[in-house]
């Protein structure tokens, strides 16, 4: 990765993943960039300024030090390309949604006129707790862009999601929004369905499922942030994108997506299609509250266009289609079976028998099917980290067809 000539402000947090911070730094210059570093005093408890300094070759920036000027974090802010924030600990992201400048790393994030992202760094139920969750949100909001977390052992002795990336995984995430090669989709148009659709029984109830969007979301996410054009038609959720370029188009029903999925798709190279579209609608909507009557309730119901299957007919050679199986057994026969019927080019199946993976969680365990017998398994990830699998096996597949 070239990062020649890229200046680069680092923030570092307090927390016990803070050491991960010195790495980066070395890998940051070692991929050519320019490298100044501030920290919070939380985050010097853990690793002290001098290790930054004998490595950048620049003091190190920390609140109330006495060797800054009062106007240091403009020139820093103005100074940087891109503002990485690593580890960023659940009490800093909470004091930057709250517009707080009270030590240099969040003054400089108020200041910035550069690119933002964050890695975040905290304990499983930290990072699970709703208040954290709304805080991401505000910062999305703000085009702040937001490194997966990891799934593993944690410092407490705990297990699961709140570990920081890797440097790596930091650096490539870096890479992709500094470097201009790194926008490997640019001028490519795509279209992503995501989340429930909701079939009216009558004026209060309706036939629908518990997806809520995120993997979807996720995925529209990371093809935009790789400069694809990206259209999100989104069923009745309450989660949104958290990249700016993406286009949200919200529907309700299954007929109303597949419209809005007709309108997008002869115009779109890349077609993800993982909307949980309920198969079924009733025959009649009732046009008052059904009252409760008898011992049950009898509702017709009529299929619903299979969207997928219907624009897999109308599919070029030019385009990719991806799909989704979500089965509640194994599933391999089952994936394979719409891999073809459905003409796609890849499907990801997950399994509801396996933790953490399904509707309403963070995370997802997943398998690929290719046509030609080819699959490839992966362990549980963040759906963030899922989405840019997904969006690499797209870019693999785009490149194929550009091949004789």
């Amino acid at each position: 990765m070239d990062l020649a000539g890229k200046k680069i402000l680092l923030g570092v947090s307090g927390s016990i993943a803070a050491y991960k911070a010195v790495v980066l730094l070395r890998s940051l210059q070692k991929a050519g960039a320019s490298v100044r570093v501030i920290m919070t005093r939380g985050a010097s408890d853990f690793v002290v300024p001098l290790t930054f300094e004998a490595i950048s070759h620049h003091p190190v920036s920390i609140e109330n030090s006495t060797n800054q000027s009062w106007n240091n974090h403009i020139e820093l802010s103005l100074w940087a390309d891109l503002f990485v924030i690593a580890p960023a600990s659940a009490n800093l992201m909470a004091r930057m949604a709250a517009g707080m400048a009270d030590d240099m790393v969040t003054a400089c994030y108020l200041a910035s006129r550069a690119p933002v992202c964050l890695a975040p760094s905290m304990d499983v139920d930290m990072w699970h707790h709703p208040a954290t969750k709304h805080n991401i949100e505000i910062l999305r909001s703000r085009s702040v862009q937001i490194i997966p977390v990891g799934y593993g052992a944690l410092a407490s002795g705990l297990t699961g999601e709140g570990r920081m990336a890797e440097p790596e995984e930091i650096l490539e995430f870096i890479g992709r929004i500094l470097s201009p090669e790194a926008q490997t989709l640019a001028g490519k148009k795509a279209m992503v369905t995501a989340g429930p659709t909701k079939e009216a029984i009558d004026p209060v109830r309706y036939i629908s499922n518990a997806s809520t969007g995120k993997m979807g979301i996720a995925i529209a996410d990371a093809l935009a942030s790789r400069g694809a054009e990206v259209q999100l038609i989104l069923g009745p959720v309450a989660l949104k994108p958290g990249h700016p370029k993406v286009n949200i188009h919200p529907v309700t029903t299954a007929e109303e997506m597949y419209q809005a999925a007709l309108q997008y798709h002869e115009r779109s190279e890349i077609s993800v299609f993982c909307a949980a579209v309920a198969d079924f609608r009733p025959a009649e909507v009732a046009r008052e509250k059904i009252k409760k009557a008898g011992s049950g309730l009898n509702l017709k119901l009529v299929k619903n266009p299979d969207i997928a299957f219907e624009l897999g007919r109308k599919k070029k050679v030019h385009q990719v289609h991806i799909g989704f199986a979500l089965e509640s057994g194994a599933g391999e026969a089952q994936a394979r079976e719409k891999l073809e019927a459905k003409n796609f080019d890849l499907i990801v199946l997950n399994s509801l028998q396996d933790a953490g993976a399904g509707f309403g969680t963070d995370t997802n365990k997943i398998t690929f099917f290719l046509k030609g017998n080819k699959s490839r398994k992966f362990g549980l990830k963040s759906k963030e980290a899922v989405a840019g699998d997904i969006v690499d096996a797209i870019e693999s597949l785009l490149k194929k067809l550009k091949k004789p």
